[in-house]
């Protein structure tokens, strides 16, 4: 475990959600920037271990259908 509480990654996944919203409505080189964030964090989403997705509220089927969309795909 990291030590990240709940409420540090509800702030951060506000944050995350706060900077799609804006990535879509910018240019074309910013859509870039989001795809990339999303390859690495659906990267990073199929590494998690059992306890940390279940401190996030997911389980290992979700991880997995999540982690494997391609980036293009919200």
């Amino acid at each position: 475990m990291n030590g990240m509480s709940d409420v540090r990654l509800t702030l951060h996944g506000q944050e995350l959600e706060a900077g799609q919203a804006r990535a879509m409505s910018a240019p074309t080189r910013n859509r870039w920037s989001l795809f990339w964030h999303r390859r690495h964090t659906r990267k990073v989403l199929l590494e998690l271990t059992a306890e940390q997705l279940r401190d996030i509220g997911l389980t290992a089927e979700q991880a997995r259908q999540e982690g494997l969309k391609p980036f293009w795909r919200s």
